[in-house]
């Protein structure tokens, strides 16, 4: 069938949030594993006019902020912040604080601060069991309409290593968690620089002692532009190496599938949602996981055991908030992989769970999902 970009009919979000209702019980029982970075991330507008001490306007696309910078080339300027707000950053938190929205018993490892945590992760400690290793990373987040720049300052994150998840938080309990969780997400591949190091650690350490059941493992590699390809080509090898031990998901977004595809030799010149359908297919038979999973901004889609899908999702024209959306859209939809329910399904609910959080700040529970789903914003 040829997806077409377009609205998802109110039975199928009635099927998904009956689905949701029906298993909510289920997912309070559920036991998530994430980690393995940590960010404080200040949202930030950049101001257009200034109007007096009070009032301002925001410049509103990122191409006008390129031009101002672009003419300063040779002179100067001078560009004000507003600070909207200061939050927990990093994918992993983000992904992590999500699915304990949802209920599920989650167990996070990363950089939070050390030896204390930062006091913004405060309100997610009492969520979820969470345990840091070093300080944070920080993330100053320029949030447009048309997208978002972020700026990072990445000096704490080279303390993510094997060597000091063994010494400062012990690898029998690493093992543990990693062989009876639910669910295990390592996400933010691309700036903790020895994630493939300890992923590589992971495979040939503990997944061979491992018993019970297949469960599911999530991983993000998180913008790998600035990686180079044989960096990225061996991620993707040891990627590859769980689908032996877990059902593995990789999660890109729009831009990341094309640079996916670019290193793997595909072609990605056809930028359309049909095109996209095409290459995730594509990537999964280059990189043989259980599922892929892309998600663009007004739409998702997966390539999956059960064939691909599309799903549109309640896109809006001027979100609240967009630093975090993606990994909201993870935890949704691990959150559907997790419950068993179809592809399609699973992008409804990766989706709604985005569109929810973009549009109030929060991070749904699953009774938020089931209202959205009922009540479908149309904009």
């Amino acid at each position: 069938m040829t997806p077409i970009l377009q609205p998802c009919s109110s039975t199928l979000r009635e099927s998904c949030a009956a689905q949701l209702q029906s298993s909510s019980s289920r997912a309070s029982q559920l036991t998530a594993f994430v980690g393995l970075d940590g960010f404080v991330d200040e949202i930030l507008h950049v101001v257009d006019k200034r109007v007096n001490a009070d009032e301002y306007t925001r410049l509103p696309l990122i191409e006008q902020l390129a031009g101002r910078l672009a003419a300063a080339a040779g002179h100067s300027t001078n560009v004000e912040l507003v600070s909207q707000l200061t939050k927990l950053g990093g994918n992993g938190p983000i992904m992590a604080n999500a699915l304990a929205s949802f209920g599920l018993k989650v167990t996070y490892l990363g950089i939070l601060g050390y030896p204390n945590l930062h006091p913004v992760f405060a309100d997610f400690a009492k969520r979820a069991h969470v345990h840091s290793i070093a300080e944070p990373g920080y993330t100053d987040a320029l949030e447009f309409e048309d997208g978002k720049i972020m700026l990072g300052k990445h000096q704490s994150l080279k303390q993510m290593t094997w060597e000091n998840i063994r010494a400062r938080f012990g690898f029998e309990k690493f093992a543990a968690l990693l062989a009876n969780a639910d669910l295990v997400g390592f996400v933010n591949w691309t700036m903790l620089t020895s994630m493939s190091d300890i992923w590589s650690a992971t495979l040939t350490e503990i997944c061979p002692g491992m018993k019970g059941p297949r469960r599911k493992i999530f991983f993000d590699l998180a913008d790998p532009e600035k990686r180079d390809s044989r960096d990225i080509l061996h991620a993707l090898e040891l990627i590859t190496g769980f689908q032996k031990y877990f059902d593995a998901i990789l999660g890109l977004n729009e831009k990341e599938a094309y640079e996916i595809g670019n290193h793997l030799g595909l072609n990605t010149n056809d930028h359309s949602p049909d095109g996209l359908l095409r290459l995730s297919g594509e990537i999964r038979s280059r990189v043989p996981v259980e599922t892929i999973v892309i998600h663009p901004t007004a739409y998702a889609l997966a390539s999956g055991p059960d064939g691909t899908a599309l799903m549109h999702g309640p896109f809006t024209p001027k979100p609240k908030i967009t630093t975090g959306a993606g990994d909201h859209f993870n935890s949704g939809f691990c959150l559907g992989k997790l419950l068993g329910f179809a592809t399609e399904i699973c992008l409804l609910t990766g989706v709604t769970t985005s569109g929810f959080y973009v549009r109030t700040g929060q991070s749904p529970a699953i009774n938020d999902l089931n209202q959205m789903l009922r009540y479908w914003p149309s904009s």
